[in-house]
């Protein structure tokens, strides 16, 4: 054990100097050699590791998501040459250096984070083996082994032995039941974590291999977890479960926020967003301004919930626009002039005449034409005396009395005799 924790040494200083200041700051306010500097410590240590690693969780995300689009090609490709796979493997190489993902990215956090596992396991192994380690000496070695967490040291396993607890000052029932719920605890977590993933924040219009790898690992994980906690220390115990806690709120933040396209959470947070757009007329945070400049952007390719977020912005009147933004529509605008208030743009609908029947178009055809000979043609000004006036000769139009215009119903030109009826 000395050679491996000697292997990990590069990790297990930085890691034992942590807690060091940690504890320091909390023995200050619970006591030295309580369980609740020690046990936030460790808390305290999971907490600033995460911080620093959610840039590698925002790249886990992006690769996730990459590879759910690739994953209809991934499949066609597996069907086309499912009889080579050196065929198949060269494949998807190819593909992904193409469009530049790595299916390694998504483990980038778990990767990342095993080395401050097995520098915390081997800081807490020490402590139960009464061996300093690090920045821990032989004062905090003593303070550490004191600390008790619900009644259980923080190096006490739930396969020890009577003996070993005891010399920890503590009941192996008792430790045994702090151990089986903190281990339970952290499975728990674990299969929320990724049950909420494949429920909610998953594509549900793709169906391929990689969805049900995923739905293997949410009953795969949570088994680990419990197989393997029945070794841990209490310490590494507190270590794994407030690192799931803040997974599973990372997780939902995400999902939240900003789900991925064509799940079930994009579903419920455009349905969201709709409700706040019609309402405010205009998108509050860069998120959702991404997110609109994503659907417009993606033009024919949108998905159901992206479509039917799109119409219901058109059914009130606003537009998304290009840069994520939402304005008002021409419809809108000119409901506004009409109401009173200016239109800000836009030029207004011209009506159309409303159209007549074909007997008042007769009729006004008629009318007209008599209201046309009523009036005078005349062009000399009226101020003229009306003996100035020639008087124009009358010019007889030809066919005597015939009227120069059918009547209505009637047809023009000549008309065909009536035959005389045969008696």
């Amino acid at each position: 054990m000395d050679t491996i924790a000697s292997l990990f040494s590069f990790i297990t200083t930085p890691v034992s100097w942590v807690i060091v200041q940690f504890h320091k700051v909390y023995g200050a306010l619970f006591g030295a050699d309580t369980g609740w500097a020690w046990g936030l410590s460790i808390v305290s240590l999971v907490i600033l590791i995460r911080i620093c690693l959610i840039p590698l969780f925002v790249k886990q995300i992006k690769a996730t998501r990459a590879m759910q689009t690739l994953q209809p090609e991934m499949k066609k490709i597996q069907e086309r040459y499912k009889n080579d796979k050196q065929r198949q493997s060269e494949e998807m190489m190819k593909l992904y250096k193409e469009t530049g993902t790595n299916p390694l990215s998504s483990c980038l956090p778990i990767l990342a984070q095993s080395p401050f596992f097995f520098a915390l396991y081997h800081v807490l192994n020490s402590i139960a083996n009464n061996d300093t380690i690090g920045s821990i000496n032989q004062s905090l070695l003593d303070s550490a082994q004191k600390a008790h967490i619900f009644g259980a040291p923080l190096a006490a396993k739930f396969t020890d032995s009577s003996s070993d607890v005891a010399a920890l000052s503590a009941s192996l029932t008792t430790v045994r039941i702090v151990t089986a719920v903190m281990i339970v605890l952290m499975s728990a977590s674990q299969f929320y974590t990724q049950r909420q993933l494949m429920t909610k924040n998953v594509d549900t219009t793709v169906k391929t291999p990689f969805m049900q790898q995923q739905k293997m690992l949410m009953y795969v994980f949570p088994i680990m977890f419990a197989v393997f906690g029945i070794n841990f220390p209490v310490g590494v115990l507190v270590y794994w479960l407030t690192t799931n806690v803040w997974t599973m709120g990372q997780q939902m933040y995400v999902i939240h926020n900003n789900p991925t396209p064509g799940s079930k959470a994009q579903a419920a947070y455009l349905e969201r967003l709709t409700k706040h757009v019609t309402n405010h007329g205009k998108t509050r945070s860069r998120g959702e301004k991404a997110i609109v400049k994503a659907i417009v952007a993606k033009g024919r390719d949108r998905n159901e919930f992206e479509r039917k977020f799109i119409n219901a912005l058109s059914k009130t009147g606003l537009v998304a626009q290009a840069d994520g933004t939402v304005v008002k529509g021409e419809a809108q605008a000119a409901a506004e002039t009409e109401d009173g208030t200016p239109a800000t743009g836009g030029t207004p609908k011209r009506q159309q005449p409303k159209r007549q029947s074909k007997s008042q178009r007769q009729s006004g055809g008629a009318s007209g034409a008599s209201k046309a000979a009523d009036e005078p043609t005349s062009l000399i000004k009226s101020d003229e005396p009306e003996d100035a006036k020639p008087a124009a000769p009358a010019k007889k139009q030809p066919g005597g009395n015939t009227r120069s215009k059918a009547q209505s119903g009637q047809r023009k030109g000549p008309q065909r005799p009536k035959s005389p009826s045969k008696k």
